[in-house]
């Protein structure tokens, strides 16, 4: 088979055309930019395109299917071309239906820990020779990509993102893969710039839900409101399946999962992520992996790249990357860290980077979300708004927005990074959160 991907650089755009790659298809893509690390991964296997554009030349009729990103607009060249020639057209998420619609099909769906709870499920199947389809937002250990597709596998599990799938397709993603079983994980408000109200948002699940197979079921958070609503209230014919925080503790030893007749060290940390645990556990036992065997493999699972991942730790302290950005997210992760590091002083960073985050509508819902910690920078890039074509923002505004004495806000990020190393903390934990880069800055150089 013959694909082209429009806008390639995408992070799973790139990760599916690697996977296709592999299983041997004749592979094309184009944009107009491709950011690490997808450039360097297309690279590596010889799918980097050769210029930078869209070419509605390279655009032929031997071509079997277009594969469209999110990033393409309506009036691609290289979308027109192949639209007069009659080419098959399709979003990422169309193509893994497509490829797994005879597959049982598990979508992990929420406004956060998707990605770690497919990535746990991932793992615990690996662990246990269990073969599966997968797409997931991060990198990790263990999967050469984000996406992977097989003949030989029966099941599918996909992070199940809510926003839009293409430009000529306005549902949300998570619309279009039809799950046998599907975990609902918490409602929090976001991506304002598609959904202007909490109640358009929230409808956004409810049809995700009516989307479950007739037989299938729903695993869902029975500590979010908005969750147990949409589960009592749908009326198709599934199975409803409740989870909680899974039990845990912790001491100077380590983090501990536990039960009333099991205690099993974990790598990973924090409420929400025992939360994610255990809609992992959940789905498990749903397909008939016995729990001895779930507990035993998730002893090594270390997270994924972005979501508490720990960059360095020395004797002078330690640093975590995040990808946290909604409100929400944010609370979760700052949280995890001040449990987990009790007595230490909490220095966070975060990037506001998304539509949600730099709209000063949306900014008030940061409200004591960094109230707790020792110290607190924000940055955001006035280009980035500029680019989004939002109103700007002031550093007062951002400022008087999350509150609290402990806050420093910055439109500079160097400015802000040196003056972040130049303080003098005692064995400090860095908490770095962004869905960006900070502009491009050196992280290696920062860690060290």
């Amino acid at each position: 088979m013959r694909v082209h991907f429009i806008a390639i650089g995408g992070a799973v755009m790139h990760n599916l055309a690697i996977a296709l790659h592999n299983k041997g298809d004749i592979i094309t893509g184009s944009d107009d930019e491709i950011f690490e690390p997808s450039r360097s991964r297309l690279d590596k296997y010889g799918l980097l395109p050769a210029k930078w554009g869209w070419h509605p030349d390279i655009i032929t009729k031997d071509i079997d299917t277009i594969i469209l990103g999110m990033h393409a607009k309506s009036d691609n060249p290289e979308l027109i071309k192949a639209r007069e020639l009659g080419i098959k057209i399709m979003s990422f998420p169309e193509f893994l239906f497509e490829q797994t619609k005879n597959k049982k099909r598990i979508v992990i769906a929420g406004s956060h820990g998707k990605t770690t709870t497919t990535a746990i499920i991932m793992h615990v199947f690996r662990v246990l020779g269990i073969k599966s389809d997968f797409m997931v937002g991060s990198q990790i250990d263990g999967f050469e990509t984000m996406v992977g597709l097989s003949d030989e596998a029966q099941i599918a599990i996909f992070e199940g993102d809510e926003y839009l799938t293409s430009a000529l397709d306005k549902r949300p993603k998570f619309h279009l893969y039809m799950p046998d079983i599907a975990v609902l994980n918490g409602i929090s408000w976001d991506h304002v710039n598609v959904f202007p109200t909490f109640e358009n948002y929230i409808d956004q699940f409810k049809v995700f839900v009516e989307k479950i197979s007739d037989g299938g079921s729903l695993i869902y958070f029975d500590g979010d409101a908005e969750v147990k609503k949409i589960a009592f209230e749908s009326g198709n014919n599934i199975k409803k399946i409740p989870y909680k925080v899974h039990g845990y503790f912790q001491n100077k030893t380590g983090f501990f999962a536990a039960t009333h007749n099991r205690i099993v060290p974990v790598k990973i940390f924090g409420e929400h992520n025992m939360q994610n645990l255990s809609a992992a556990r959940e789905v498990c036992l749903a397909i008939g992996v016995s729990e001895d065997d779930f507990y035993e493999a998730i002893k090594s699972f270390e997270g994924t790249s972005k979501r508490l991942q720990k960059l360095k730790e020395t004797k002078n302290g330690l640093i975590y990357l995040d990808f946290a950005h909604s409100p929400s997210k944010v609370k979760a992760t700052v949280e995890a860290v001040i449990a987990r590091y009790p007595g230490r002083e909490i220095i966070v960073c975060l990037e506001l980077h998304t539509y949600s985050s730099l709209n000063s509508d949306f900014l008030p819902l940061y409200k004591g979300t960094l109230a707790n910690v020792t110290a607190a920078f924000v940055y955001f890039n006035p280009h980035a708004i500029e680019i989004k074509k939002l109103k700007q923002l002031s550093v007062e505004a951002v400022g008087k927005a999350f509150g609290g004495e402990n806050i420093r806000v910055y439109d500079n990020s160097v400015e802000m990074f040196s003056y972040m190393k130049a303080q003098d903390y005692t064995c400090p934990v860095y908490l770095i959160m962004s869905s960006g880069d900070f502009d491009g800055f050196d992280f290696k150089r920062l860690v060290e």
